[in-house]
């Protein structure tokens, strides 16, 4: 069984991160690398590598979004809003401007998700796709966690899955011909009306018996 798929998450995310910083660092060079160099600086086997990525083209695809992409601790700090809207505000920003910069790799990474999804055993070699939003919109929403149920809190932050990313993108720009200026305005809407709607979920008060 791979390390993907033993119940280990934490330490497949790290090894993952690892190569992917690793290809980073020998993209820097300016040289074609291959697989095997990534694997031996990330101080990982040469099956592990390719556990993770096939080939070498799918780990230089990747690599230059993993590094782009802000983590949470870079994102926030100590002087940021404490409104979630204006912290949600902030990572869909960021990631757009990410998405905008990289849109070619981005639809490659999405077109490889659909192929495994269309016969994911004959599309196996392709790479897993990546989930780099959720710990943003987590730790956007970290402030006002009092203020949601549990269950309002992970069904908000799926919700504003669909509005943040590549696919969000996608669907303005190739299926409503939208400009990004209008596309944009749409997201913030978006974004706000699902945190009042979890908001007014949390506030609702509890029907009264009856009889």
């Amino acid at each position: 069984m791979s390390e993907q798929r033993s119940g280990r998450p934490n330490q497949t995310s790290r090894t993952r991160k690892d190569l992917l910083q690793a290809a980073s660092q020998l993209m820097k060079q300016g040289r074609k690398i291959t697989l095997e160099e990534v694997a031996e600086e990330a101080m990982v086997s040469r099956a592990t590598a390719y556990r993770y990525f096939s080939s070498a083209d799918a780990l230089l695809v990747e690599a230059p979004i993993d590094g782009a992409v802000p983590s949470p601790d870079d994102m926030f700090d100590a002087a940021s809003p404490v409104d979630p809207v204006e912290r949600l505000f902030l990572v869909e920003h960021a990631l757009h401007a990410v998405i905008a910069a990289n849109e070619p790799a981005l639809r490659q990474m999405l077109g490889q998700s659909i192929q495994r999804g269309v016969n994911g055993e004959a599309h196996r070699d392709l790479p897993v796709r990546q989930n780099r939003r959720t710990a943003l919109i987590e730790t956007a929403l970290q402030p006002a966690r009092e203020h949601f149920e549990s269950a309002d809190l992970d069904t908000l932050t799926r919700a504003l899955a669909l509005i943040i990313g590549t696919e969000s993108m996608v669907v303005f720009k190739d299926v409503l011909q939208m400009d990004e200026a209008a596309a944009g305005e749409v997201r913030q809407w978006a974004i706000r009306a699902l945190v009042d709607a979890a908001l007014k979920e949390e506030s609702a008060p509890a029907a009264e018996p009856k009889g």
